[in-house]
């Protein structure tokens, strides 16, 4: 983990690394939306300590924008303060240039020291026996098992192919139970003024301390609340997928940025499901990746112009059931280290896999039952052996069987129908 000090709430502006400017900002347009606030109220709303907000209420002080409206002899963090008219009119300014109120950004030079630290391939170190306890409930050989501990262990990412219905994505998500520990997620990011916004309640889910919820005085020597304690997150893409999904996103609107996916998953993973069918070209989409899973850097543009690095500290997971030789080339598969075959079952693996939706449904199971259907209908029709073929056959022949009134339990009669009613047999 990163040393502590480096995500100590800063006690004064300069430590915040921000500008006068854009904390009397945030501090009116908070005053204008929500009403009066105390000192120590619009610190805590902007996850400051008051020490890095009071020149900003001084300086609006002094330009009449806010007023003191009561308060004690304690200090400006017990006073209660009041936007003016003339704030009104400079905070609806404000907000043609950008909407953004909520908790203060960190700096980009703040971003990018403690992401430098937090790459979950060196932060992570699984054992054979916590992969083999995650997976337990998954009937994969031990070979393939030993590629995914490897992969996590010693790489960036990881591409996982074979045919389709052979549990490739439920393999990609399991990974992600594997990368332990939390990470620190700013809540914004500000770069050149302009602002990024980063933390996403959907994806990231925060470890909520207990008093995150009380209005407290953020003080120094206490962590640094613009930044949310959060599980490494995941962010999996699909075919929606596009190039301008990994570019920053501006709302004109809004006047701020949104963060591409790559960014809000930094320091966590980012699975890319039924890579080659997204809507751009496997190449472009390589070629867009192919510098940042090298170096561990990517580049970001404003719509000013400005070019910026921000750290590529994301265990990507490529998964796909087209032929690699048919998506990528050398180059890229030379620097995705790990590759993983998720292979059809064999049929023993099938029989377990059977046996153990059959324990989840609660329907007694049948051996010799599952080696009637796989000697008759399978061999007979040339069906190739899929992993989510027990659970999607099983799942069907309980639906036909509660439509029709009969028990509860599975007969070839029922599979070999459900059978008929889920494979596509090409013949005449």
């Amino acid at each position: 983990m990163i040393a502590s000090d480096q995500l100590v709430a800063p006690a004064t502006l300069e430590e915040a690394g921000l500008s006068l400017d854009l904390v009397s900002q945030l501090t009116l347009k908070t005053l204008f939306f929500f009403g009066e606030y105390t000192g120590s109220g619009l610190a805590h709303r902007l996850g400051v300590t008051l020490g890095v907000i009071e020149p900003a209420l001084e300086f609006l002080k002094s330009q009449r924008h806010c007023e003191i409206v009561s308060g004690d002899f304690v200090g400006s963090s017990s006073y209660r303060y009041r936007i003016t008219v003339d704030g009104r009119a400079a905070a609806g300014l404000h907000l043609q240039q950008n909407q953004y109120v909520g908790v203060a950004p960190v700096p980009l030079a703040q971003y990018q020291k403690y992401l430098k630290n937090q790459s979950p391939s060196s932060a992570i170190s699984v054992t054979r026996d916590q992969v083999e306890q995650e997976f337990s409930n998954m009937v994969i050989g031990p070979a393939v098992l030993e590629e995914i501990g490897v992969g996590l262990n010693g790489g960036k990412s990881v591409f996982i192919y074979g045919p389709p219905g052979n549990g490739k994505t439920t393999i990609a998500r399991a990974l992600r139970n594997l990368l332990g520990g939390d990470v620190e997620v700013p809540h914004a990011v500000e770069v050149e003024g302009s602002i990024i916004r980063v933390f996403d309640p959907v994806t990231h889910e925060e470890q909520v301390m207990p008093d995150d919820d009380q209005l407290t005085i953020v003080s120094s020597g206490q962590k640094d609340r613009r930044w949310a304690t959060c599980r490494r997150p995941m962010v999996s893409v699909g075919g929606e997928l596009a190039l301008e999904s990994l570019d920053l996103s501006f709302e004109p609107r809004s006047g701020f940025y949104r963060a591409p996916l790559q960014m809000i998953a930094n320091g966590g993973m980012l699975l890319i499901d039924d890579f080659g069918r997204q809507r751009c070209s496997p190449q472009d989409l390589l070629n867009r990746w192919m510098v940042p899973l090298e170096s561990g850097m990517d580049h970001l543009k404003l719509q000013s112009g400005v070019t910026f690095e921000v750290p590529f500290q994301v265990f990507v997971a490529f998964s796909t059931n087209i032929r690699p030789s048919e998506l990528v080339d050398e180059a890229f598969l030379r620097r995705v280290r790990c590759k993983v075959l998720a292979e059809s079952p064999t049929a023993e693996q099938f029989i377990r896999i059977f046996e153990a939706y059959c324990q989840e449904r609660d329907v007694p199971f049948d051996h010799a039952l599952v080696e009637q259907l796989l000697d008759g209908y399978f061999h007979d029709h040339g069906v190739a052996l899929r992993a989510c073929q027990p659970r999607d056959l099983i799942t069907q022949a309980l639906t036909l069987a509660s439509y029709r009134g009969d028990p509860r339990e599975l007969t070839i009669e029922l599979l070999e129908a459900a059978c008929a009613g889920y494979f596509v047999l090409d013949e005449e």
